[in-house]
């Protein structure tokens, strides 16, 4: 049985706040926030919806109202498109195995997604919005998933992701859309693959040093941070989460040079979704109130970085996730869930 890695972001940033300690560097003071704009105030031709009727369990948004994820009937899990409640099935799986899609993206008409059941190995699969479903490989590795939306990445008419049994190396492995043999291109390290066509060497986030490198060029750009920090980076930018004593005192953005640094939260916010400044332009933000613990529930936000603004999405949301440019979250009960979807790339 192929032995397969993921990382949590959220115990990530649990072990930062109990272990990270020290100064912190110095920042102006910041203002008393106004009032804040809605997305329907502040974006008012963005797409979105309120999807009170959808069956299945998201895993991607297409758009606004169309949805890929999975729906458990009796003794399958099937992977469907699901759009004003018409339904297409891509696959399905037995139950049984405790099956398990990951990685799901998009590009252009194609749909690629990693899927595992029992004790096969993971495999790579594909399919056109309208076509039928195909076996891309099963010669994977042993895939090294993160949860974000680089697990997979489309670039040059292939798909990539990273495979490793170590740190002292990892394997870059690649197979064309129309499928056939796999390439697989070692690099020394640990790595996760970030946007095309960079790579970082911890996709969970750390203290130190955050090092990224381009597999085009092998240059490396290396970020630093203080003891009291916690980064995460992008190539365009990077996350800094500034600690004080056991707890967070806020959350900053800069770009991987150290310059254009800005605070986008303050000790009331967490990240909602581990990818940093989606489209290079909106952060994700948490907000747990008082009742987190009794409601699991939390204030949804969004900080633009192109006006310096923070938007509010939701004063309590269940779950929120994020890929391709795409943002949802519910909200109500899980009898009753409402998920509600933003188009960041309308906006």
């Amino acid at each position: 049985m192929i032995d397969r890695t993921r990382i949590a972001l959220a115990a990530a940033l649990l072990a930062a706040v109990v272990l990270l300690a020290g100064g912190l560097p110095e920042q102006p003071p910041a203002p008393v926030p106004a009032a804040r704009a809605t997305a329907e105030q502040e974006w008012p031709g963005a797409a979105r919806a309120d999807l009170r009727d959808l069956t299945v369990e998201p895993l991607l948004f297409l758009d606004a109202t169309t949805a890929v994820g999975t729906v458990t009937d009796g003794d399958f899990v099937r992977l469907v498109i699901e759009k004003a409640g018409i339904a297409r099935e891509l696959r399905r799986l037995p139950a049984a195995g405790e099956p398990r899609f990951e990685g799901m993206t998009a590009a252009g008409d194609e749909l690629l997604w990693a899927e595992s059941s029992g004790s096969r190995p993971v495999e790579i699969w594909g399919a056109s919005r309208g076509g039928e479903s195909r076996l891309l490989t099963a010669d994977t590795g042993n895939t090294l998933f993160y949860g974000n939306q680089h697990d997979l990445v489309v670039a040059d008419g292939r798909v990539y992701w990273a495979a490793g049994d170590g740190d002292e190396s990892t394997q870059i492995r690649s197979v064309a859309l129309a499928g056939g043999p796999v390439e697989v291109r070692e690099e020394k390290g640990r790595w996760a693959l970030s946007a095309w066509p960079w790579l970082t060497d911890e996709a969970g986030g750390q203290s130190g040093t955050v090092t990224m490198r381009e597999l085009t060029t092998g240059r490396e750009v290396r970020v630093p941070f203080s003891g009291a920090e916690f980064g995460m980076c992008g190539p365009v930018w990077c996350r800094v989460m500034v600690m004080a004593g056991e707890g967070l005192a806020r959350i900053d953005l800069m770009r991987p040079d150290g310059s254009d640094r800005r605070r986008v939260a303050g000790s009331n916010a967490q990240a909602a979704v581990s990818d940093v400044a989606l489209l290079d332009r909106f952060e994700i933000l948490s907000e747990p109130g008082p009742n987190f613990d009794l409601t699991g529930t939390a204030g949804l936000a969004v900080h633009d970085l192109r006006t310096g603004r923070t938007v509010t999405l939701a004063a309590a949301a269940d779950l929120a996730a994020a890929r391709n440019g795409m943002l949802w979250w519910s909200t109500g009960t899980k009898d009753a869930a409402v998920w509600h979807t933003l188009d960041l790339r309308t906006i």
